[in-house]
């Protein structure tokens, strides 16, 4: 893990990151556009990165933009929505050849940025706002995502249960919008949502690979030095609610082979990085490994469901234990995963478990520097948690935390949800 990180401001809420690492061949560079999630605008957001990269003024349709990607050595452009906490998060990427590696020493570092600003910056407006027939397909596809989202039932369970947790806050908010918001976008709307993206958008641009970063730092600066009147929002660190004065429970009823069941807990206030990693440790132990508390006694010595696992977001504080389980067995899996996370308050877990837990996620971090996406998504998240740890010291961090900092990061834990999809009939 030789990466090197680095960060700059180059204007008015826009930073610049680079993230170079000698052994890749490719440079993958992203725009992010972070904006606070909102019900009312969160579809039209999400439908702009889609959007955008189907071309731009210069190359006004997707042939001539695919021409383009061609003559880059095949360089690939893609749009995606993702959230970080309580903010969506607008993404714009373009993966191409290093120059090192071209046959006529062409700047496609250089290159690739000015293709990914135009797409960005300089989108093709006919009379003057989006292709309305683009917006049409577009919509539809946003549409069609939204509507699926309930087939990944794991998935679904788990926004269910945040949503539920959540609700009037930010973070009870889908990154895609709902469908009812996403129905009524029009070419106008499209237009509007992008205009005041540019204006109101916190902006992270990265540069993850093996090139120079500096030549393409400079196109940037001065492409998004032209943004006049910006009005950037802030973006904090999520203030964590209040857990619930009494744990919420809800039951909904599908079409479904296997139950799901979803425990939402709040980590309270997390005042420093040791704090967080302790969190993060004491959550893998409890469920966040093949040799975890939750794998080993619940899945495992009492079969009481298909899986079993728990996650914590640093981002937002909660921590969710999802598990597949038989309709008949709900309350004794409900039981016993309290009960487990009751063996680590109680200080139950031996050394060698915890030495198992930390290797595993040692290999996970060193995983992180594996591919460009997975170092850009890693700097990513420390930003938005205003650190910037790379793998190398997250890994020197945890692995001085105390046992008494993981039973005393449990006993901190609270119940607040508990979310049961199950089948109409009995299973």
């Amino acid at each position: 893990m030789n990466s090197s990180f680095q960060r700059e401001r180059i204007g008015d809420g826009i930073y610049f990151n680079s993230v170079t690492d000698s052994k890749f061949k490719h440079n993958r560079l992203t725009a992010h556009l972070l904006l606070p999630l909102k019900q009312e605008t969160a579809a039209e957001n999400a439908l702009l990165p889609f959007l955008l990269r189907k071309g731009c003024r210069k190359l006004p349709d997707f042939t001539q933009l695919n021409r383009r990607l061609c003559s880059l050595y095949g360089a690939s452009l893609s749009g995606d929505v993702s959230r970080f906490g309580a903010y969506q998060s607008l993404e714009l990427s373009i993966y191409g050849i290093d120059d090192r590696f071209t046959l006529d020493s062409a700047r496609m570092a250089e290159d690739c940025a000015q293709l990914l600003v135009d797409v960005l910056l300089d989108p093709n407006l006919p009379n003057g706002a989006f292709d309305s027939q683009e917006v049409v397909l577009e919509r539809q596809q946003l549409c069609d995502t939204i509507e699926s989202l309930i087939n990944d039932k794991r998935a679904y369970a788990l926004n269910r249960c945040r949503e539920i947790m959540c609700k009037g806050e930010p973070l009870s908010i889908e990154k895609y919008g709902s469908l009812e918001t996403a129905k009524q976008i029009t070419a106008e709307s499209a237009t509007q949502a992008w205009k005041r993206a540019l204006e109101t958008a916190h902006v992270e641009l990265f540069f993850v690979g093996s090139g120079d970063a500096s030549k393409t730092k400079g196109l940037f600066t001065q492409a998004f030095g032209q943004l006049k009147s910006r009005r950037p929002y802030a973006v904090d660190k999520w203030v964590l609610g209040s857990a619930a004065s009494q744990v919420r429970e809800q039951v909904d009823e599908l079409d479904v082979a296997q139950s799901k069941l979803v425990m939402g807990f709040r980590t309270g206030k997390l005042p420093d990085a040791q704090a967080v990693a302790a969190m993060w440790l004491m959550t893998a132990l409890f469920g966040g490994t093949p040799n975890s508390k939750l794998f080993l006694n619940v899945r495992e010595k009492l079969s009481l469901c298909y899986y079993c696992a728990a996650r914590f977001d640093r981002l937002t504080g909660l921590m969710f234990v999802d598990s597949g389980v038989e309709k008949k067995n709900r309350l004794q899996a409900q039981e016993e995963i309290l009960r487990q996370l009751e063996e680590i308050r109680q200080g139950n877990f031996t050394q060698e478990e915890l030495d198992a837990t930390l290797l595993q996620i040692q290999n996970s971090l060193r995983s992180v520097s594996d591919s460009l996406g997975s170092l850009e998504s890693w700097y990513m998240t420390q930003i938005m948690d205003q650190t910037h740890r790379s793998p190398v010291q997250e890994w020197e961090l945890l692995s001085q935390i105390t046992r008494e900092a993981l039973i005393q990061a449990a006993k901190q834990v609270q119940l607040d949800t508990i979310y049961f999809l199950t089948g109409k009939e009995a299973e």
